[in-house]
């Protein structure tokens, strides 16, 4: 009897692991898909889809790990951001995010791999290879997306099914299963014959790229502060409670992976004259850290960061930057990047402390230092 009985079982798992494998079909009027903001099912050039634009679609009920999505896209948009969301967590604040963008259509950041962290977007931070990619997003016509998930990597096709536009090759928030999700940030996007296939789970192998010698790592963070109730001039001096962290690789501080992001409307978005005004909901984080020199010296510290930082040494105020999408001028981005400024640190002999204050209006909130010589 008992034989008989584990034999069902196993027999049982290996029938539910066949469905698990089998793609399931998703209709555009299903009910468990679970609309968001401006989301509704729709028919579009002949086809029953579901209609996006400043909205998403979850599809309840089911969690994915490791799997394969495909879905037919559609978009009249000349101008917007529409793709998949995996492994969402936390009732939404963590989760992974590729989508594509139609006004960057055949240029290198047409496609954005992002994690989101704490409710934040983070493409300011993770750009470039295994982040962004090129390829041409067809306007009006219906063409197939499909992202595959597996471990810590992910790879996403457009239109062509043998050569992948985007191979993820490190997946970012860390959250290792959650829900799925079509969604639009703005751009009018039809989505059709969704179809998810369920797949074993791969080892969990990240691919890190390799930290500097020069990045400074180890850091402390202040609880995040209202910033226009905060003097960009002064350092944080009261007594508080500092959270440890480390860099992570290349040297990157990610303050959403620690206090939650803000979204304010940023009045400058869409008006460069308005770039000087404050903006309501701005956050900062103070960030310290020592720096122990053998001798009285002057140090390079090339410094990234995003939006707004303001730099202290010992107390003193070094260096003020602004950094946000938008601000330095209409088409600017705000990527973060080491190599864009630099400042020259008065090291006294001994112990010192160097603390940054980093606002966010959003996009990534974080930083990066690297310290070193001064050539000569």
């Amino acid at each position: 009897m008992l034989r008989h009985l584990v034999l069902g079982v196993i027999l049982s798992a290996c029938a539910l692991s066949l469905r698990a494998a089998e793609p399931l079909s998703i209709p555009a009027d299903s009910p468990r898909w679970g609309l968001e903001g401006q989301a509704k099912p729709a028919e579009y050039q002949g086809r029953k889809c579901l209609f996006l634009d400043g909205g998403a679609a979850v599809l309840n009920d089911l969690e994915m790990r490791d799997g394969v999505i495909d879905v037919d896209v559609a978009t009249p948009a000349r101008r917007g951001f529409f793709g998949i969301q995996f492994r969402i967590a936390n009732e939404g604040a963590n989760a992974e995010w590729v989508y594509l963008r139609q006004h960057k259509s055949g240029a290198p950041d047409a496609l954005q791999y992002t994690p989101v962290l704490n409710t934040g977007l983070n493409w300011q931070i993770y750009n470039g290879p295994g982040f962004t990619g090129a390829v041409d997003i067809p306007r009006d016509v219906w063409f197939h997306l499909r992202l595959e998930v597996a471990g810590a990597r992910a790879k996403l096709y457009v239109k062509e099914m043998d050569k992948p536009v985007l191979i993820m090759n490190d997946l970012k928030s860390g959250i290792q299963k959650g829900q799925v999700a079509l969604a639009v940030l703005t751009g009018a996007t039809y989505f059709s014959d969704f179809k998810i296939r369920l797949t074993p789970d791969a080892p969990w192998e990240r691919h890190l790229p390799p930290m500097p010698s020069s990045a400074l790592t180890k850091w402390s963070l202040s609880p995040s502060y209202d910033a226009l109730t905060r003097n960009p001039e002064r350092p944080l001096a009261e007594a508080i409670n500092w959270q440890d962290v480390e860099a992570e690789a290349p040297g990157f501080v990610v303050i959403n992976r620690y206090r939650e992001s803000p979204h304010p409307r940023v009045t400058f978005a869409g008006d460069f004259s308005k770039r000087l005004e404050p903006q309501p909901g701005m956050k900062v984080v103070y960030a310290r850290t020592t720096i122990l020199s053998d001798r009285d010296q002057v140090k390079r510290l090339s410094l990234g960061y995003s939006d707004e930082v303001s730099l202290f040494l010992n107390g003193k105020i070094l260096y003020q930057g602004r950094s946000a999408q938008n601000f330095r001028d209409p088409a600017f981005l705000g990527i973060v990047n080491p190599e864009n400024d630099a400042i020259y640190l008065p090291l006294k002999k001994g112990s010192n402390e160097l603390m940054l204050a980093v606002s966010e209006l959003g996009g990534g909130w974080g930083f990066i230092c690297l310290l070193s010589d001064v050539k000569d």
